[in-house]
């Protein structure tokens, strides 16, 4: 009776109604008495459950046919494939009798849904092993495999067999090639296989569009989309927020508009990824009003939309707008993402709101997104922009599994905010937790490195830079510049300047300062020149540097030059480091009248600089009254500063009035400032060897002692003659001289001579100076060069057989007095006539360069011995080398 009532029924209906009441028979009984279908037919009810996703019932249904057939098995294997079961689909696969190239493909399809990828390319290859021919479906899950995961290598291959199995002329093949290929980013090959397609369907121009966008190739992007449109291929929704994508990223703003209307004629105006693609079109445009309008008029709230808006107002500078709609996205309880917190964390880098920054990581903490990678770089990055490098640090600290953005923004927050130490310590856990950096790591090293003047350590980073074979930057290769310049390899700097492709106005002021610190105030000259022929418009920091070049080269006329040029050619307004320059130039040159009058005309409020360049000038040129003044204004702009109360006590020294000096020292104990007592040290077999002003603890005080004496004796025999005109006690001429004997460098340096063996350079750390004496001997002459002053040299004789010491160059060695807080200087003769930076001292700031020797033997070839050393910025470089 059951079955007559079946019978009536037709089609699916029929099928429906009776595997149902098959299926509850067969339940409950064992056997099909009664029932006789067809194998026909239960496969058709097999199918219609698979199709169904009714799995179970279907597995039913399998199990009680007493016949199964091809279609049975792969049947019952798509269906457990396409829900998920692919254990279970694996074991019907293994029990099938006869495996044929549907059961391999559905098998196969399941595994690359459900991100089983390694294993879906193992089934493909034992297929092919096998000897199944691969169907275009098994095709274009494999291709979508290697789209996925950028397995070029593997698409390859599959191309090779399409080509043999003469599957070229599959739409659905080919499509898939297309795909993979973009994805790849081979667009060259995409172009070659779309263009050789005699039948090309919207998947396939779709695939062309996403690669361009995707690949940043906009303008393509746009030129594919019109051609589309011209071939009359419908677009769908997938296609617009590609092109929208590839218009946001060339900033097509009114070619966005044209597709907005395409849009709408096309009916996907209320498709919610299609609107949020607009919005970000919209954004990164510019046209933020057209963005919300979009936004607003969506139907529901997409998250994805609020967050491009977001993004768009924190790239327009509109900080608070994007808090603000952060709030209303947070007041209508949607549901936010991994991308909104580093959306918005991005607005506290400018708004620099502290308490609020931290009330948004709460939020973040409470949501439970502290745990995202991508969340937790956001929170590194954010607080070490706002210098809070220790809530930094906590979080990268918690981070389980740190990436390579982790360390880059926690290494650049500490060389930005100045702990260049911390910096290089991380760089090294960061090599040490097998973590490959970056160009912007590399960069930030490179900072830290020349901040430090660690020259040598930087080589190290710049020759593992070179092995690992990343592409430079330009940021990579201005700092490169800045450290070989800061650590005294000029030439090496100019070398990297010349292969670097593209150049900035950060690049030329680079190799502009780093001439000028090196004693070369000429070649900076010569250089900024050059700049301005290349049509590189000089900005603040350049003319920094090409004054600060005048003022050691004593180029005043050149000087007061490009002074004036900033205003009245480049427009742009002097500050107070300017003057500071200036001041310094004509102080340097003995014109304090005119020092003092470009003082007085200031339209800048002078700061400490322009005070601190001043008082240098007084202390060299022993102006007591204008010194008075200097530092009356440095006590009131840093009052815990010990420098000026340092130094004019020093001038009244200089000038006899000692009762003064003393009264100095008095006021500056009494208000409590204490200055820094000098120090030198460096590293002997990973030993700190620190040494103060006639230090008596060092075990090896009598060996180091015992050669003090024995440079004195050499050097003097040379002509040197100390300078005792800046010693702070009421003394005679032989307590001045012992007292600047056995300075904390002089020790560090004999030590050195005592420990490190010839060829090595001696590096020395000291924590007051920045700008040193350069000295050395070569063969029968000692040689001196003054870097805080105009960049001279000064040969004297070391033996019998040379010529006398010109009386004008004395004293060429500066001394210092550990007491003293800066270094007396040099007093250059008014209008010297110019000196050229011989070929002696580029060898000496060619310390590292491996011709050097080369170069001692050509000049040299009596001496058996070579002391030489190389001093910027806050450390020293002295080197023994063999000579020919």
């Amino acid at each position: 009776m059951r079955i007559a009532c079946l019978r009536e029924a037709s089609g699916k209906q029929f099928l429906s109604v009776f595997g149902s009441a098959l299926i509850c028979h067969m339940h409950v009984a064992p056997d099909l008495t009664g029932i006789n279908p067809s194998r026909f037919e239960l496969n058709r009810i097999l199918n219609d459950l698979s199709r169904a996703g009714k799995v179970y019932e279907a597995r039913r249904l399998f199990d009680k046919m007493p016949d199964r057939d091809e279609f049975t098995w792969n049947t019952m294997i798509a269906a457990y494939s396409n829900s998920g079961m692919l254990a279970e689909a694996r074991r019907i696969f293994d029990e099938t009798p006869n495996k044929s190239s549907i059961s391999w493909s559905s098998l196969i399809s399941g595994y690359c849904q459900y991100g089983r990828e390694k294993e879906a390319i193992d089934l493909y290859c034992q297929m092919q092993f096998e000897g199944h021919k691969p169907s275009q479906y098994t095709l274009g899950s494999v291709l979508r495999v290697c789209s996925a995961l950028g397995w070029l290598h593997i698409g390859e291959q599959i191309h090779g067999f399409v080509v043999k199995s003469q599957f070229v002329s599959n739409v659905y093949v080919v499509t898939g090639l297309v795909d993979m290929y973009a994805k790849c980013w081979r667009m060259l090959q995409a172009e070659c296989l779309f263009g050789r397609m005699p039948c090309r369907n919207h998947v396939t121009w779709t695939a062309m569009v996403t690669g361009y966008s995707q690949n940043g190739h906009g303008q393509r992007a746009m030129e594919c989309f019109r051609d589309m449109r011209v071939e009359g291929v419908e677009v769908n929704q997938y296609a617009f927020p590609s092109i929208l994508t590839a218009c946001g990223v060339v900033q097509a703003h009114y070619f966005g508009m044209q597709v907005h209307g395409c849009i709408w004629r096309s009916g996907f105006g209320t498709n919610a990824f299609v609107e949020s693609a607009l919005v970000d079109m919209y954004a990164k445009c510019g046209d933020l009003n057209s963005a919300r309008t979009v936004l607003e008029t969506m139907e529901v709230d997409n998250v994805v939309s609020w967050n491009s808006m977001i993004v768009g107002c924190v790239r327009q500078g509109f900080e608070e707008e994007a808090l603000s709609l952060f709030r209303k996205m947070h007041a209508r309880n949607m549901k936010m993402d991994d991308f909104t917190y580093p959306s918005i964390l991005n607005s506290f880098v400018f708004l620099m709101d502290r308490k609020i920054a931290m009330s948004v990581h709460s939020l973040i903490i409470k949501n439970g997104f502290e745990s995202f990678k991508l969340v937790a770089n956001a929170l590194i990055d954010m607080y070490a922009k706002q210098g809070n490098l220790d809530g930094a640090f906590e979080v990268f600290n918690k981070m389980p599994d740190k990436d390579v953005i982790s360390w880059t923004s926690l290494l650049t927050g500490y060389a930005h905010n100045g702990f260049h130490v911390e910096a290089i310590k991380l760089f090294c856990d960061m090599r040490s937790a097998g973590i490959t950096p970056d160009q912007f790591v590399i960069a930030s090293v490179f900072s830290a490195c020349a901040e430090l003047t660690l020259l040598e350590f930087g080589q190290q980073v710049h020759a593992n830079f070179v092995k690992s074979g990343l592409e430079s930057s330009l940021s990579v290769d201005n700092s490169l510049v800045a450290l070989y310049a800061k650590g005294g390899c000029i030439d090496d700097a100019k070398r990297i300047f010349d292969s670097m492709q593209d150049r900035d106005v950060i690049t030329w002021t680079t190799l502009i300062v780093g001439y000028a610190q090196n004693g070369r105030g000429d070649d900076s000259i010569r250089f900024y020149e050059s700049m301005i022929s290349s049509g590189c418009k000089p900005d603040l920091v350049t003319f920094i540097g090409l004054l600060f070049a005048c003022s050691h080269a004593g180029l005043v006329d050149d000087g007061l030059r490009y002074f004036k040029s900033m205003d009245n050619i480049y427009a742009i307004k002097p500050g107070p480091e300017h003057y500071a320059c200036m001041i310094d130039l004509l102080g340097r040159s003995g014109k304090l009248d005119e020092a003092k009058e470009l003082l007085n005309e200031m339209v800048v409020e002078p700061d400490q600089t322009v005070w601190k360049a001043l008082l240098g000038a007084c202390r060299v040129h022993k102006n007591v009254e204008l010194a008075e003044r200097a530092a009356y204004n440095l006590f009131e702009l840093e009052p815990l500063n010990a420098m000026p109360y340092v130094m004019l006590s020093n001038i009244y020294s200089a000038s006899g009035r000692w009762e003064d000096a003393a009264r100095t020292r008095r006021l500056m104990k009494s208000r409590g400032v204490n200055k820094e007592p000098g120090r030198s040290w460096m590293e002997i077999n990973g030993l700190v060897h620190s040494f103060t002003s006639e230090d008596r603890v060092h075990p090896r005080t009598r060996e180091i002692y015992s050669k003090v004496d024995e440079i004195m004796i050499v050097i003097k025999k040379a002509g040197y003659k100390p300078d005792v005109s800046f010693a702070l006690h009421d003394m005679d001429e032989e307590g001045k001289e012992l007292g600047l004997a056995y300075h904390s460098e002089k020790l560090a340096v004999a030590f050195g001579l005592l420990t490190v063996p010839r060829g090595v350079p001696i590096r020395i750390f000291k924590n007051l100076r920045k700008d040193h004496v350069l000295a050395r001997t070569i063969g029968n002459s000692f040689v001196f060069h003054d870097i805080e002053t105009d960049g001279q040299v000064f040969r004297y004789p070391f033996c019998s057989t040379q010529s006398a010491v010109p009386s004008r160059l004395n004293p060429a060695l500066l001394d210092m007095d550990e007491e003293a807080h800066d270094v007396p200087q040099y007093h250059r003769p008014n209008n010297p006539s110019p000196t050229t930076f011989d070929a002696d001292i580029q060898i000496a700031l060619s310390v590292y360069d491996a011709s050097a020797t080369d170069v001692f033997r050509g000049f040299y070839s009596s001496c058996s011995s070579v002391l030489f050393s190389v001093s910027c910025c806050s450390h020293e470089y002295y080197q023994t080398a063999d000579c020919y």
